[in-house]
């Protein structure tokens, strides 16, 4: 039987990982983040959209993000449209460019995803690829999102559920991976 291959974790460097910014500036961000987005002391949505462009991020009007233990990796790989919601304990490793349309949902404790490692190889190097959500998405509570995935226009991702690939849009998306179970029909408040 021939020998096989085994991860060798002391060959994982991630220096080799570009933060995109200087480490004194990420660590001043990881400061902001504890205290004024994981904390449940500042309920203030304009205050952290002001503390995220700040930062590098690009963020639109009306962004709700009232509630506390939001994590963000990086702001400055970061951008939100206009009125846009991000539920309590929502997670975004953004390790990767992620893009957030206008009208978007966030559920409570859902994960955006942008990196992973590679499995395959003994060096277990990152893997990382952008999240792009379009206008009128909605990802449901605990719901993650993997890296190199786009949400359609006004798509859904259920409660739960693991987006690995692209969502069409106007249709909803559940299970672990995520499949196509029905199309999302949006209808006028009171019809």
């Amino acid at each position: 039987m021939e020998d096989k291959v085994k991860v060798d974790l002391t060959k994982f460097n991630p220096k080799e990982f570009d933060l995109g910014a200087s480490w004194f500036k990420y660590a001043v961000w990881q400061f902001f983040n504890i205290v004024f987005f994981m904390s449940p002391f500042n309920p203030s949505s304009k205050l952290r959209a002001a503390l995220l462009r700040m930062f590098g991020a690009t963020v639109g009007k009306g962004l709700v993000m009232s509630k506390p233990n939001v994590n963000i990796k990086y702001p400055w790989r970061l951008s939100i449209g206009d009125h846009v919601w991000v539920g309590e304990g929502t997670w975004i490793y953004n390790l990767d460019h992620v893009t957030i349309g206008n009208h978007v949902n966030i559920a409570q404790g859902a994960m955006l995803l942008t990196g992973n490692h590679n499995y395959k190889s003994d060096e277990f190097e990152l893997m990382n690829g952008p999240i792009i959500l379009e206008d009128g998405v909605f990802i449901g509570a605990k719901a993650v999102v993997c890296p190199n995935v786009t949400c359609k226009s006004h798509s859904v991702l259920a409660v739960g559920s693991v987006a690995t690939a692209n969502l069409e849009p106007y249709k909803i998306y559940m299970g672990v991976p995520a499949v196509y179970k029905k199309d999302r029909i949006i209808t006028k408040r009171g019809k």
